[in-house]
């Protein structure tokens, strides 16, 4: 496996490409089972759980071709096999969308339980419920959900919490199903709306993605589109911070200030200068940042895959700052990792207390899942000294070209074997 090796070196300058959003293109793939046909999806990002996602679908009897640089095409067959095995979905959560999609358009779903980042449990009930109530039946065989359907009929559905997984999932059962179904409480993300669009492109009928309540009135027949993905907001906020750790200005080129109003606003009070540009978003910042407080909320919330980047640069800063993480149990591995490096965190249940130090200090880390190595990868770049990253691949998940793109804007970083 790979380490990925930063010399902190100063500050950073020029632009950065943002790439297309994780979190959106996956569930769109996942979208591509609904209807016969070839779909173009364009601003994919090469990563490796786009690249794995592909497998799936080929498993499902699917092809799935590189076309460009950034353009994916999908030829959804006739006769595909509703059976997502566990060997390719355990590398990845994503593959929950797959159960929703499939119902929807054979009747049946068999997909082994999802694997992906190690930081707590993420149950998917809500999914299962929501789609119960749309008429699904559900048993667990040796590891694997196997759901089943004579058909989907509309529902009103009230989700206890806002999941965005669980709102995907709903949205691609929902779809072809008889009748309405109204989604409350649902998920607001960015990529919801993206979802949604694609959806509606391909002949659906969805009113208020984006808002606390989505409508939903099924539709006998879906076609084959061209969509491209919406840009990738934990990308940009990870450049964003990178900018508050290290010091410098950059043009962060296709970022949508609008998918993360609360996170600019935040890193405004700690002293990161932050503007929408016609070409995505301009950030400055020098000297030493301030100390705040954060808690992550549901979107428009400060996201859970901000904190722990926010936290990197939040260890440098002047003070004392409270940080809650109030979605996911366990995302702490990273904080021993940067007290690795020098910084000051104490963690009292789902709460930090981050006592600024002068300066963090190069040492060998480990990344436990894709933001954990983005908040390694912006602490370093702030960090006096040589940070080696062991775990690379877990970057590889979530971040395009990493090392070229942290290159061109003066970083000191290259890939090593792992000794």
């Amino acid at each position: 496996m790979d380490t990925f090796v930063i010399e902190g070196s100063g500050r950073l300058n020029g632009e950065v490409a943002i790439g297309g959003a994780k979190n959106s293109v996956l569930k769109l793939m996942a979208a591509t089972v609904l209807a016969p046909g070839t779909y173009v999806l364009s601003n994919v990002p090469r990563i490796s759980d786009v690249e794995w996602m592909a497998d799936v679908m080929v498993a499902l009897g699917m092809t799935v071709e590189w076309e460009k640089e950034d353009q994916l095409v999908i030829t959804s067959s006739e006769e595909i096999t509703p059976e997502a095995p566990y060997h390719l979905v355990e590398r990845m959560r994503a593959s929950t969308s797959l159960i929703g999609a499939l119902l929807s358009r054979c009747g049946v779903a068999r997909v082994a339980m999802p694997g992906g980042d190690d930081f707590g449990t993420r149950p998917i009930d809500m999914h299962l419920d929501g789609l119960t109530a749309l008429g699904a039946h559900f048993e667990l065989d040796h590891g694997t959900i196997v759901g089943s359907c004579e058909r989907l009929v509309g529902a009103r559905i009230v989700l206890e919490y806002p999941s965005v997984g669980a709102t995907e999932n709903l949205l691609l059962a929902a779809v072809r199903a008889e009748g309405v179904t109204t989604i409350h409480n649902a998920a607001r993300e960015p990529e919801i709306a993206d979802l949604s669009a694609f959806l509606n492109r391909m002949g659906a009928n969805i009113v208020g993605a984006g808002s606390t309540t989505i409508t939903v009135t099924g539709v006998a027949t879906l076609s084959a589109v061209s969509h491209e993905v919406i840009p990738d907001r934990v990308e940009a906020a990870t450049f964003l911070c990178a900018v508050g750790a290290a010091g410098g200005e950059l043009l962060l080129r296709g970022a949508r200030a609008e998918h993360m109003q609360l996170l600019v606003a935040k890193l405004g009070e700690m002293g990161v200068r932050v503007a929408p540009d016609a070409g995505g978003i301009w950030a400055s910042a020098s000297g030493r940042a301030r100390s705040t407080s954060v808690s992550t909320l549901p979107y428009p919330g400060i996201a859970t895959d901000y904190l722990p980047m926010l936290i990197s640069v939040l260890s440098t800063a002047d003070g004392i700052s409270f940080a809650t993480e109030n979605l996911f149990q366990g995302r702490f591995r990273y904080i021993g990792e940067l007290a690795r490096m020098g910084a000051d965190i104490r963690v009292e249940g789902h709460h930090m207390a981050v006592r600024g130090v002068d300066t963090l200090s190069g040492a060998p880390v480990r990344a436990f899942d894709i933001r954990a190595g983005g908040a390694l990868v912006v602490a370093a770049l702030g960090a006096e000294g040589q940070t080696t990253i062991f775990g690379a691949g877990h970057l590889d998940r979530g971040y395009s070209d990493l090392d070229s793109k942290l290159t061109a804007i003066g970083a000191k970083c290259w890939r090593a074997s792992e000794s």
